[in-house]
């Protein structure tokens, strides 16, 4: 099954390189299905809705000519990413809130998956995350990619990290998923996929207050049930035992150590959406692991996640 056939990629305004697209058609091209690339942009100056000597008149053809100053922009730095026989479009809108501008057009343009260039910093080569990224790491209702680099590396890997030690329906069901998409990720861009798996230390306080308590047995019990739910997966997909690494620890620590060692061009994570204060004082795992990849990063929400942008829901 071809999935990301409608592909909303997010443009770079700061700059003419546009990793995210190149990235886009390099999944469109290799699509078994008809793919159709939409090049967006969300652009906002206060200075032309605050400008109380014109009228509305003259504030909207202001306001139109910026948008078809970014769009004359956007057909150009395009231009040597296009792949003749994949459909392509440009939208530019006035929004003063990016995030919401592109989960607007996510619902209004049923797009399967949205593509966005991370930044690097220049002098630690790592990636940093804005505002807008985490903002839709946390809110689309579609996966999110975050791309690195422009060019795909080779012998590369793609990694889903699997949460398979609980038995919630929503981690099974994200697994599932993550696999799925795992797969097709690594048919389209030549990679090695790997099932990665983290499973906790013995908590500290229990060996403290339960001097009886024997910490040995209970890592081997914890390391055997991860690795009995991680051979049931990787069976269930049809994975041979070498392409599962279970391994002890915190995620945000094994999932980047891992993704080094493999060589990974890409990490897909599952995100559970978490917003509002839960997300300020608890924070989402997968966000910590995020925050330290260092490569393309695919973040996928639990089926039946709803939005708080629906505009279903909205009153």
């Amino acid at each position: 099954m071809s999935i990301y056939n409608k592909i909303l990629v997010v443009a770079d305004i700061n700059k003419d390189e546009q990793p995210a697209l190149a990235r886009a058609m390099q999944l469109a091209a290799k699509s078994r299905s008809p793919s159709k690339v939409t090049f967006f942009l969300s652009i906002y100056d206060f200075s032309y809705d605050m400008t109380s000597m014109l009228s509305i008149d003259e504030r909207d053809a202001m306001r139109r000519g910026v948008i078809g100053q970014r769009e004359q922009w956007m057909k150009k730095v395009a231009d040597e990413y296009l792949i003749e026989g994949i459909e392509f479009d440009i939208r530019v809108v006035w929004h003063n809130r990016p995030y919401e501008a592109i989960i607007a057009e996510v619902y209004g343009g049923e797009h399967d998956i949205i593509i966005k260039g991370t930044r690097k910093h220049d002098v630690l080569e790592s990636v940093i995350f804005t505002p807008t990224d985490w903002h839709l790491l946390r809110k689309c209702p579609c996966p999110v990619l975050l791309v690195k680099n422009a060019d795909w590396p080779e012998n590369a890997s793609i990694l889903a990290s699997v949460h398979v030690g609980s038995e919630n329906e929503t981690h099974l069901g994200l697994n599932d998923s993550m696999v799925e998409q795992l797969n097709s990720l690594t048919e389209r861009l030549g990679a090695s996929p790997y099932l990665v798996n983290a499973y906790p230390v013995t908590p500290a306080n229990i060996t403290i207050e339960l001097p009886e308590f024997d910490p040995a047995t209970y890592t081997d019990a914890v390391r055997g049930h991860h690795l009995t739910a991680m051979k049931a997966l990787r069976q269930k997909h049809g994975y041979d035992d070498e392409q599962t690494v279970v391994e002890q620890g915190l995620p945000e620590d094994i999932i980047p150590e891992v993704a080094e060692r493999l060589n990974a061009a890409m990490v897909i994570i599952g995100t559970t959406g978490r917003t509002g204060l839960s997300a300020v004082f608890i924070g989402n795992t997968a966000e910590h692991v995020i925050d330290k990849i260092n490569c393309d990063v695919l973040a996928l929400k639990p089926q039946g996640y709803i939005s708080p942008l629906d505009p279903k829901t909205a009153i």
